[in-house]
């Protein structure tokens, strides 16, 4: 079986950090809209209003559990590193092990976000396909 090295949960350090600024803009973005949404509902009560801002909390639900388990992810990978230089090679190897799989959640979780928001989009534009 090959070593576990510094370098191999380096290497995930730019990914993580890339998706993790993915995820933040995302945040960020649904953030802005709800703010929005909610404006216009105090001056408009309209249900469908209502029906957007709960799609978007779910969708910021989603998006913060991905950040959780994105970053955890990452502080695991820094704990394998120190535990390799400590020289606990297999429970470095468990822990890597468990980073893996929450950054498999954490893209699981992207794909569920993505479905939903397709889905938002789709019930957002269907009255311009049916008018």
């Amino acid at each position: 079986m090959e070593q576990l090295t510094l370098t191999t949960p380096a290497l995930l350090f730019s990914a993580i950090s890339l998706i993790m600024l993915a995820y933040t803009n995302r945040f960020i973005a649904y953030a802005s809209i709800i703010r929005s949404l909610h404006d216009k509902y105090l001056q408009q009560k309209d249900e469908h209003l209502i029906k957007q801002i709960k799609n978007l909390k779910q969708r910021l639900y989603l998006t913060r559990a991905m950040q959780i388990t994105g970053i955890t992810s990452l502080l695991l990978c820094v704990l394998t590193m120190f535990l390799i230089y400590i020289q606990l090679h297999i429970v470095a190897i468990w822990v890597f092990g468990i980073a893996l799989i929450l950054l498999i959640i954490s893209l699981a979780l992207l794909i569920k976000e993505i479905q939903i928001s397709v889905k938002a989009l789709e019930h957002h534009i269907s009255d311009i396909e049916n008018g």
